[in-house]
This record gives C-alpha cells, sequence and structure tokens, in this order.
C-alpha cells in the first residue's frame, strides 16, 4: 500500500506542470446501437447524441469486451481484457481481484496526472466503487448513486420466468411524469453542477453513469409518446434464427433473469417492452443534452474532451431473447463518440474500435504519460484522420473460451467446444446465415481465429455469478454452479 500511494504521488507531481483538456467521460448502461446516428432502430430519436456525434469523431463499429456489466467496466476502467483477468461475471470486482488491488484504474491514472477527479452514477459495476481494497478513493469527489430512482410498488409487467427478479421490469413510471424523481436526472444534475463549479486552475475528469435503458427500464409518458404504440416499433426477426448455430450458444445465457421472445410475445409484453427501451434512450438522450448545453453555458466545452461510450448491447427479440450475453452484434455493438480537443469533427469510421480502447486513447488526447501495461489501441490515428488503417479487430469475450472476433465486414465467432459461427456483417447485418460450414469461407475463419487471444484465463478465484465453464473430457458446461448437458431442455 505504502508504494502504490508513493507511485501516486511521484505521478500527480510530475504530471501538474502543464495544463491539460478537461474530460466528460459518459456511460450508457445496456445501451446497444438504437441512436439515431448508428441507424440501429429506425425510429429512435436521440438529437444530443446525435449531434455530439455530429461535431465529434463516432465509431460506427464499437464493441464491447464482454455483455455485462461487472467484465466490460473492468475492462474499460483497468485497460485489461476478460481473459487476460478472467473477470468473467458479476464477481470478483476489481479490487477484490488479486492483480488489480495495487494498479491505477483510469480515474486515478488521470488524478495522479494533476486531475480533479468527479463521478456518480453507475461507472463501475458497483456504481462509483470498484469493490474492496485498496482504501483509496477511486475518485477525488463521489456524487450519490443514481440508479432507478423512483419505482412501482410492485412490478409493472408481473412475474417474470427464471427467478423474477425485481429488476426485470418496464413500463411508464412515475405515473406524474416528474423526471426529477429518475435516478438518472439526478445523476445530470449532480453533474452540472461539477462542471459549473469546477475550478479552472485545475483540469477536471468529471464520469457520470445512466443507468437507463438498463431494466428495469422506466420512462414517463412523455418519453412514450415519442413512439407509436404500434407493432412498427420492433425489431425485424427471423423466425428459428438459431436453427443454424451451435447448441453452446444457449449456455452463455442458459438461466437469466431476462424473458425469451416467446414469453414477451404471449404475454403481450414484447411492444411494452421495445418501447420502454426507446423511451428510456431518449430520456437518457435529454440528459447528455443537459450536460453537453451546461459546457457550452460555462465556455468548458472549448477545452473539454467528451467521451461517450456504452458498457455493451441488448436484445430485444433477435435471435429469440431479450437481454444481453451473447457474442452476436446486439450484444456487442455499442456507441462510442469522441469530441473535443484533438479530435475531428464530422469524422464517422467504419473500422472495428473496441471500448479497451478508450483509456489509451484519452491518455493520448491530454499528452500524460503512456501507461505500458493497457492491452487497448489509441484511436488517436483514426480521430485525426478517418482513413488511418486499424491494427486489429475487435475483440469480445463471454467467459473462458468463448470469443467473438468483429472485423469491418466478418464477425467470427468460435465457442469453448470448438463449434464456429460466421457472418458477413455487408450483406447480411442482422446475422440470419451462419456461414461457418461453407468450405469458401476457410481462408475468412483462419485469418479471423489468429486474433483469438493468446491468454485466456479461466474464471478468477471469487467468481460467482454470471460465469459459465465447460468441461471437454465430459462435455459438460458449468452455469454458476450448475452443470447442464446437452440434452437438458433449453429454458424457456
Amino acid at each position: 500500500m505504502k508504494t502504490f500511494l508513493a507511485l501516486l504521488l511521484f505521478v500527480k507531481l510530475v504530471g501538474a506542470a502543464e495544463p491539460r483538456p478537461n474530460i466528460l467521460f459518459l456511460c450508457i448502461d445496456d445501451q446497444n446501437d438504437w441512436i439515431g446516428h448508428l441507424g440501429g432502430h429506425p425510429l429512435v430519436k436521440t438529437p444530443n447524441i446525435d449531434a455530439l456525434a455530429a461535431r465529434g469523431t463516432t465509431f460506427l463499429n464499437a464493441h464491447c469486451q464482454a455483455p455485462i456489466c461487472n467484465p466490460s467496466r473492468t475492462s474499460v476502467l483497468f485497460g485489461l481484457r476478460p481473459s487476460t483477468t478472467g473477470i468473467y461475471g458479476l464477481e470478483p470486482t476489481p479490487r477484490t481481484h488479486p492483480d488489480l488491488r495495487s494498479q491505477l484504474s483510469l480515474p486515478q491514472y488521470f488524478a495522479a496526472h494533476g486531475y480533479h477527479t468527479y463521478a456518480t452514477g453507475k461507472i463501475y459495476h458497483l456504481g462509483t466503487k470498484a469493490g474492496g481494497p485498496p482504501k483509496l478513493a477511486e475518485f477525488d469527489s463521489i456524487g450519490g448513486f443514481g440508479g432507478v430512482g423512483s419505482s412501482p410498488p410492485k412490478k409493472l409487467v408481473g412475474p417474470t420466468p427464471m427467478d423474477n427478479n425485481k429488476l426485470v421490469d418496464w413500463g411508464v413510471w412515475p405515473l406524474d411524469n416528474d423526471d426529477t424523481k429518475k435516478g438518472d436526472y439526478k445523476v445530470a444534475t449532480w453533474i452540472e453542477q461539477q462542471i459549473r463549479d469546477a475550478p479552472t486552475d485545475q483540469p477536471f475528469f468529471i464520469a457520470a453513469g445512466f443507468f437507463l435503458p438498463h431494466v428495469p427500464c422506466y420512462a414517463t409518458q412523455k418519453w412514450f409518446d415519442l413512439y407509436p404504440d404500434d407493432d412498427s416499433v420492433l425489431p425485424t426477426i427471423l423466425e428459428n434464427d438459431r436453427d443454424d448455430v451451435p447448441h453452446f450458444s444457449w449456455y452463455l445465457d442458459w438461466h437469466l433473469s431476462s424473458p425469451r421472445l416467446k414469453w414477451v410475445r404471449e404475454n403481450n409484453q414484447w411492444r411494452n417492452l421495445v418501447r420502454s427501451y426507446l423511451a428510456s434512450t431518449s430520456f437518457v438522450d435529454a440528459q447528455v443534452g443537459r450536460l453537453l448545453k451546461t459546457l457550452t453555458e460555462t465556455g468548458r466545452d472549448k477545452n473539454t474532451i467528451v467521451v461517450l461510450w456504452g458498457d455493451h448491447g441488448w436484445h430485444l427479440g433477435e435471435k429469440g431473447i431479450t437481454g444481453k450475453h451473447t457474442l452476436w452484434e446486439r450484444s456487442t455493438r455499442v456507441p462510442l463518440i469522441f469530441a473535443g480537443p484533438g479530435v475531428k469533427g464530422g469524422q464517422r469510421l467504419l473500422s472495428p474500435a473496441e471500448l479497451l480502447d478508450i483509456f489509451p486513447t484519452l491518455i493520448d488526447l491530454t499528452k500524460i504519460p503512456a501507461n505500458a501495461k493497457l492491452e487497448g489501441l489509441s484511436l488517436m490515428p483514426q480521430l485525426r484522420d478517418a482513413t488511418a488503417r486499424r491494427e486489429r479487430p475487435a475483440i469480445t469475450t463471454h467467459n473462458q473460451g468463448n470469443h467473438g472476433i468483429r472485423s469491418e465486414r466478418w464477425r467470427y465467432i468460435r465457442y469453448a467446444d470448438g463449434s464456429e459461427e460466421l457472418y458477413d456483417m455487408v450483406a447480411d447485418p442482422r446475422e440470419w446465415h451462419n456461414l461457418a460450414t461453407k468450405p469458401e469461407h476457410a481462408a475468412v475463419i483462419a485469418e479471423h481465429k489468429k486474433w483469438l487471444p493468446k491468454i485466456d484465463l479461466p474464471p478468477a478465484v471469487g467468481s460467482a455469478k454470471r460465469v459459465l465453464t465447460y468441461d471437454a473430457k465430459t462435455d459438460t458446461a458449468v452455469w454458476d454452479g450448475k452443470p447442464v448437458k446437452r440434452t437438458d431442455p433449453i429454458p424457456e
């Protein structure tokens, strides 16, 4: 601990000499590509995020490192892949992981180089806390954890399958149309105040973590009114879409709280869920707009780098499920936007990018010393020139041995049992036709297979929730400690 604190003090003194641009770090939970400028849904309304994208550089082909909160956020904030740390599920948290206890997180790294760091809402899986030791705060100034905010006395949609998790709910709430009761509204209010009050003689790193459109995705009526109450809001799907995918794909979301498409259809909840997600997305967009407006009103927009990202995507019926926990586009594709000093405006890039790239990119943009421990690639070349070549595809991992490789044209998936999927994302953007068994695509598979992580650790000590392991000798998957055989019926 003494060594850790001494390092922090040393680099803080070294980094304090030169003024740096501010950073506004905006994270949205469970936000897929249903954002206007990403074209994920034809009816979605996100004018503020779209305006940010227009004045900055947006990565149209950006992907998370893991389709679940804790490992995804850990990879962003510590710059390491899930396959490197073994953090695949909701536990362990970064600070209970032996190799991360003494490592500087992204906010701590910037604090060490002269930044005052602020945060509120969901930044880590546990909010503003990485969990466990060391006692050193992750941020200098912390607001309350936003979360859901006002909740109805009982679930609006009634009991749901699996464990009837109270978070698996959606609909109109609060009924009095008062958005100030919502956790994300309070997050934006606190961040607005910090932007206004932050001293001008020290750069700030301000992080706002928005909970919505994560379930329970409650929104007030005015946001629902943006979307028609008819089936035009539903995503386009292919019935029996999973007939040509490996059985192993089911193991990744075997026993989860999120209901299958079959349930939301039979219970007349599909349209309600989709409208709730869209309404929540538009509500969060408005909170982002409040923060961008505050930057402009204070004149801080001219010297503030804004980075906006989502921790992973979310299915709303595609592939027969709702929720995340897959290696398909709907789970992995996320918004990723940089704007401000050092970023060329009006750029839209199709080259792949990873959330892992945020940490090294912010280092380059602010010109603080490099961090050799990071596994991501700086996107600085692309922020200056959209034609700059990217060295590698984006890689998403969901438990040991399960990886998705996304290049500009292709998505390749390899599961722990060796089964595979391949999709031509230009000809088949909805991933309806698995080409992995076609001999003519053997060379494409071989090229993408080269990017499978060389380090692929088993689950870290302390892993307990949402973790899958596979024993090839017995062909048995173990989900949250319970064995699953191929002959077991797929949960509905």
